[in-house]
């Protein structure tokens, strides 16, 4: 089989590649540059694992980046077991075909316990204390080792959160060379979130994210001049899903709470949602939301209520799902789309002084839904505070994330965006059709792993 690498470039569009990206942009002269159509739902795990299995949702049962587990009868989000993938991922099939076929998965979504051979993710270590430390997870585990001797702790803090930035970026990208060096798998697959946060943060405003487009196309030059450096390898560059200008949160679950649907518990003064016990919720993830019901009794007017609200372009019932290739037993009774200039937020309480406390927080795992909140901060001062307790051992709660859904500017998730926000797809092989469905990428990937035609005009 052909050595192939295949880059994830999160966010990255045709109308972003240009004067703010020097290499990227005389890159893509001499190379084929198609657009991938956006899937249902357009965001990572749920694409990425398309673009690795070949299957839509409906199929692979990765319908957003959380989803209500109703058996636990819990909201789970950034699960990482890569056995919540349902179909074949492209790296056993190959392995079948070729035993000497061998796969290196640098940060790509659900991770761990798969058969790729080497792989790395992030996983912090959680203390008995609360202190949560960077870290990473590696298979094989000496993988972590060497990598953080040689590169120093993986930044999770420069990963996700307001103080996201190109650092982490860089480290995967120079992880992802170390472990070529160390082992020189088939198939190479490296995930590059930057853009990722200023995109969410100021939408494509070119004025606010030029710095970021810089530092991703430096780090897209050290990477591409690297493989180019080697003979017969061929590199795929792509994006999951382009990210949109917009203006409007659409609190969904704060509706279904005035409609008298939810169910909250008070702890300590603070509000939680009471998933299990809710005639019906939301499970909110960038422009998509599941509409979970413990009473389908219901089903008929919420799907009236919703129908109506400002900001939703689409109500989804299981004819709907089955029309996008969503329809899995893990998803919502009903699913919205949100329309492009706006997007689903988690919140589900009225007053802020009641807000639970991970709200103002960085924690993507307690909270019932996606925050891109979290990558703004309310106080330096206070943060700065929090750190120097930190530092003095004393106790403390990084409690610095605004709770102002109107600061995001960018968001995806819906299929129903203009072309120019459009994922895309960079290959030297000039057969390559200009318009791919998400489905195809995996073909793509296969056939040039194999040498075989690719996905023709």
């Amino acid at each position: 089989m052909k050595k192939t690498v295949v880059i994830d470039v999160v966010g990255l569009s045709s109308g972003l590649i240009g004067e703010f990206t020097p290499f990227l942009n005389n890159y893509v002269k001499t190379r084929n540059v198609s657009v991938i159509e956006p899937m249902l739902p357009a965001v990572t795990t749920a694409v990425q694992s398309t673009y690795l299995t070949g299957k839509l949702p409906e199929e692979h049962g990765v319908v957003g980046n959380g989803w209500y587990d109703r058996t636990d009868a819990e909201i789970k989000f950034w699960k990482q077991s890569n056995k919540l993938v349902l179909a074949e991922k492209i790296w056993d099939r190959a392995k079948r075909e070729n035993p000497d076929f061998t796969c290196s998965n640098m940060f790509w979504w659900y991770n761990m316990y798969s058969n790729a051979d080497y792989s790395v993710t992030p996983r912090p270590n959680y203390l008995a204390d609360g202190r949560k430390m960077p870290d990473c997870y590696s298979a094989p585990a000496s993988l972590r080792d060497e990598l953080q001797e040689k590169l120093g702790t993986f930044p999770l803090f420069s990963f996700w959160g307001p103080g996201a930035n190109i650092k982490s970026t860089a480290w995967i990208a120079e992880a992802s060379i170390l472990t070529d060096q160390r082992y020189n798998p088939t198939l190479t697959l490296i995930y590059l979130p930057h853009l990722d946060y200023c995109l969410q943060k100021f939408g494509p405003d070119f004025v606010n994210i030029k710095q970021e487009l810089g530092e991703i196309d430096l780090v897209l030059k050290r990477l591409i001049e690297y493989y180019q450096q080697q003979q017969d390898v061929e590199l795929i560059i792509l994006s999951e899903y382009g990210i949109a200008p917009v203006s409007r949160p659409v609190h969904v679950n704060r509706v279904l709470r005035e409609n008298n649907f939810l169910q909250i518990r008070v702890e300590r003064g603070l509000e939680l949602l009471d998933a299990g016990a809710s005639a019906v919720f939301a499970v909110a993830d960038h422009q998509i939301a599941h509409i979970y019901f413990n009473d389908t009794d219901k089903m008929d007017q919420v799907k009236l209520l919703f129908e109506g609200l400002p900001g939703v372009a689409a109500v989804l019932d299981e004819a709907g799902q089955k029309a996008h290739g969503i329809a899995h037993e893990r998803a919502g009774e009903l699913v919205l789309i949100a329309e492009p200039d706006s997007w689903f937020t988690y919140y589900f309480w009225l007053d802020d002084a009641k807000a639970p406390d991970y709200a103002r927080c960085v924690d993507i795992h307690k909270k019932p839904g996606y925050d891109p909140v979290e990558m703004f901060m309310s106080s330096k001062a206070r943060a700065g505070y929090k750190l120097l307790r930190k530092k003095a051992g004393f106790r403390y709660i990084m409690d610095v994330i605004p709770l102002d859904a109107s600061l995001v500017k960018g968001s995806h998730g819906s299929p129903a965006v203009p072309k120019v926000y459009h994922p895309v797809l960079i290959t030297d092989n000039g057969l390559i059709s200009q318009n791919l469905k998400a489905t195809e990428v995996y073909e793509l990937i296969w056939n040039t792993l194999t040498g075989d035609s690719a996905v023709e005009v």
